[in-house]
C-alpha cells in the first residue's frame, strides 16, 4: 500500500512541478532559475510542516512527503541549472542559486515545521 500512496503523489507532484516552473519562467526575464528555487522551496515548506505535524511513518508521510514532496522538489535540475550558470559566465546567479536555495529551503522547512508543531503537537 505505501507504494502505491508514493506513486500517487508523485503522479501529482511531478505535473506540478513542470507546471508550477514554467508558469514562474514565463513571468521573469532572467537566467536565474526561479521555477525551481520556488518548488524547491514550496515542498521544503510542506515536507517540513509535516514532520511538524509528527506525520512520520503515518500514510500521509508516504503519500505527500515522499511521493508528492519528492516529485515535486528537484535536486538534479538545481544542479545542473547551477552548472549552466556557471558555463554560461554568470557565476553570481550561480552563486546566488546555491545560497538563496540552500538558505531558502531550510528556511522554508523550519517555518513548516514549526507552525505545524504549533498546531498539531
Amino acid at each position: 500500500m505505501t507504494v502505491v500512496l508514493v506513486v500517487v503523489g508523485g503522479m501529482v507532484g511531478a505535473p506540478l512541478r513542470f507546471l508550477l516552473d514554467r508558469a514562474v519562467g514565463s513571468r521573469t526575464d532572467s537566467e536565474f532559475p526561479w521555477g525551481t528555487l520556488t518548488v524547491n522551496v514550496i515542498g521544503s515548506l510542506i515536507l517540513g510542516a509535516l514532520v511538524g505535524a509528527a506525520a512520520q511513518g503515518s500514510p500521509v508521510m508516504a503519500l505527500v512527503g515522499t511521493g508528492f514532496c519528492g516529485a515535486l522538489t528537484t535536486y538534479s535540475t538545481f544542479g545542473y541549472e547551477t552548472v549552466r550558470l556557471v558555463e554560461d559566465g554568470v557565476r553570481m546567479y550561480a552563486l546566488a542559486n546555491v545560497v538563496v536555495s540552500v538558505a531558502a529551503g531550510i528556511a522554508a522547512a523550519a517555518l513548516g515545521f514549526a507552525g505545524a508543531h504549533a498546531l498539531f503537537a
